[in-house]
């Protein structure tokens, strides 16, 4: 109880670091990664068995693969933007390695990272 009671004390005191006027801007929404090759891309269609079809950011047309470890967690549907893997062999392909949600698809726009 003494940790709680000191806590509210604490809160009451006004030691919030979050709110001071020059704090950074903290993104919380995953962005692609140069360094990892990854790019954007909406799905542009469903083919079956865990692949898509990817409209990717840099302009070329991959067929996406959903990976085993992401299959039943990641569900996919057309017009979906998600961050892909393009393969280092074949640059057709590629690997989805995350899916936005609404919100995150909003702020990737209002912040122009899709066109």
């Amino acid at each position: 109880m003494a940790n709680y009671r000191s806590t509210i004390r604490k809160r009451k005191a006004g030691s919030n670091p979050v709110s001071s006027e020059d704090a950074t801007e903290v993104t919380r929404v995953r962005t692609p990664r140069k360094d990892k090759n990854e790019v954007l891309a909406t799905v542009a269609s469903l083919l079956g068995s865990k692949r898509v079809t990817l409209q990717c950011m840099d302009g070329v047309v991959r067929m996406g693969r959903i990976p085993g470890s992401k299959h039943k967690k990641m569900w996919v549907r057309e017009g979906d933007i998600v961050i892909a893997n393009p393969w280092e062999i074949q640059d057709s392909k590629a690997d989805i390695t995350w899916k936005y949600t609404r919100p995150q698809v909003e702020w990737l726009e209002r912040k122009g990272y899709l066109n």
